[in-house]
């Protein structure tokens, strides 16, 4: 007997409608599975096999085929247990064909019958949202995709309560629950910039990058706060938006790393200098989201950002421009979203004492050049804000007194992009570190002074092109902190101020 049964496959973020064939004809047991399946599906075969006889049903001993449509596409990993083991049960009558074509199936089977968490649920049931589908998933994936209106999920924790409910002996409920109640209850930080001392120039430099979205890089000698700075930046960042909310979510749901449901607060990615340029950017035989798509609508730290591969750092350079990577294989394309706020941490120099008044630096020059010269020019010219971190003097370190909480900060950076957010409206652009040159031409005006101060500055400077629109964006934000609607020669003047020569000729 032949049965058809309804699975999804993922291309990247993006849901792909499958069907799972199954043939029961007579001949010489046997069990194969066709249409482009990889390990991990043909590994099914035994997984569907224990769990049909261990939930109670009966296997049949004949020759069963299994095609997975359409045959073109890569089918990969363990989703196609339940439907596969679905299949063969209304093959062989035990489900009423008629019920189960209703239902799209996906989920990992246990020897024992019971159902896992699968990978990638949420971005299935947003694909599936669009048909007004009923998505049987397994019980443990039923948080993240609860939040989605239009698709009906049915959560299962074992393969006889999926027989039970489509032949009508079992209920199961469909629930929904409203996305904007979590991300109100998940709001608390555990780290706040109250913690650190001194610092004040620093702190206002990552409150104007938090303001506008803009990258950010910071030079030191060890131990004067780099780290700390880096680490409290989500507590200052603007909440997650439901949208943002749900892309990053399906790109953690999509990796496997998705625990609890729904991400509700911006992710804070801060990989090894030892990383691959595949685990920064993604890919893999199966290709995967990489750092900086885990980084998404979040931030991505990069200590000691010298000591990262220079192959790794050249290859951040389009993602930070287009906001999205794209992953070419021979059969097929996948492109992940990738729109982070970079922050950089380094030393001045391989010793990591250059400049300091207490340790002497034991770097020659030509150490100095070569430990420099591993972040290129144009990477360099992407942090918007770059700012040298001194050491914290004696008093700074002995004062009692705490600085201002995040709380505050974050006020005043929300306030700062809801600006942005209503200026930008229906241009796609959200944070002022977004503006394309042609919107930059369209939105920010400046008067002939503050033009003539900053192209004399650029000349002494030597600033490029993009330094120079560059200066201009982070001078807009400065403009939006103080809530004016013009961008005034001590905007420009302060934005002039983050930006840090390295080579070695400013030495």
């Amino acid at each position: 007997m032949l049965a058809k049964v309804k699975s999804v496959s993922l291309k990247g973020l993006e849901e792909i409608d499958v069907i799972v064939e199954v043939d029961i004809s007579r001949g010489l047991p046997s069990f194969n599975i066709v249409g482009l399946p990889d390990e991990a599906v043909q590994e099914s075969r035994e997984r569907v096999r224990s769990a049909i006889k261990n939930a109670g049903f009966e296997f049949p001993m004949q020759r069963i085929t299994v095609n997975l449509a359409p045959a073109e596409v890569r089918k990969a990993g363990s989703v196609y247990d339940l439907p596969i083991a679905i299949g063969i049960l209304v093959a062989n009558e035990t489900i009423h064909s008629d019920i189960a074509d209703r239902f799209h199936f996906a989920g990992e089977l246990s020897l024992d019958g019971s159902l896992r968490r699968i990978s990638g649920a949420l971005p299935m049931a947003i694909g599936l949202a669009k048909k007004d589908a009923h998505f049987i998933i397994p019980f443990d994936n039923r948080a993240e995709v609860e939040i989605i209106s239009g698709v009906e999920a049915y959560p299962v924790k074992h393969l006889h309560e999926v027989v039970e409910f489509l032949n009508g002996d079992r209920e199961i409920t469909s629930q929904h629950i409203l996305l904007s109640d979590m991300l109100k209850e998940d709001s608390e930080f555990d780290l706040d910039f109250s913690d650190i001392k001194g610092q004040y120039q620093a702190k206002r430099a990552m409150e104007i990058a938090a303001a506008g979205a803009h990258n950010i890089a910071m030079m030191g000698t060890p131990g004067c706060g780099k780290t700390l700075l880096a680490r409290r930046l989500p507590t200052i960042l603007p909440p997650l938006s439901e949208q943002e909310a749900i892309e990053v979510t399906q790109i953690y749901s999509v990796a496997g790393l998705l625990k609890n449901g729904v991400i509700t607060q911006r992710p804070f990615r801060s990989p090894h200098h030892t990383s691959s340029s595949v685990a920064i950017i993604g890919g893999g035989r199966s290709p995967k989201p990489g750092e900086i798509s885990l980084a998404h609508n979040g931030v991505l730290f990069l200590d000691e950002l010298p000591e990262f591969k220079r192959d790794v750092l050249e290859v951040l350079r389009q993602p930070l421009e287009d906001g999205f990577v794209t992953i070419a294989r021979v059969k097929e394309t996948i492109v992940y979203p990738a729109r982070f706020m970079l922050v950089a941490a380094m030393n001045p120099c391989p010793c990591g004492w250059y400049g300091d008044p207490v340790h002497p630096c034991s770097c020659s020059i030509y150490d100095i050049k070569r430990y420099r010269s591993k972040i290129s020019g144009p990477l360099w010219d992407r942090f918007d804000i770059q700012i040298e971190v001194p050491r914290l003097l004696p008093d700074e370190l002995a004062s009692q007194s705490s600085g201002e909480r995040s709380a505050d900060i974050r006020e005043r950076v929300i306030k700062a992009r809801d600006i942005q957010q209503r200026r930008y409206k229906g241009t796609g652009v959200f944070s002022n570190a977004a503006l394309t040159p042609h919107l930059m031409k369209k939105f920010i005006k400046i008067g002939e002074e503050e033009r003539s101060f900053l192209i004399s500055a650029s000349e002494k400077l030597g600033i490029t092109g993009r330094g120079y629109d560059r200066i201009l964006r982070v001078s807009r934000t400065i403009a939006d902190l103080e809530h004016s609607d013009e961008i005034k020669l001590n905007h420009i003047a302060e934005a002039l101020q983050y930006r840090v020569d390295l080579s070695v000729s400013a030495i």
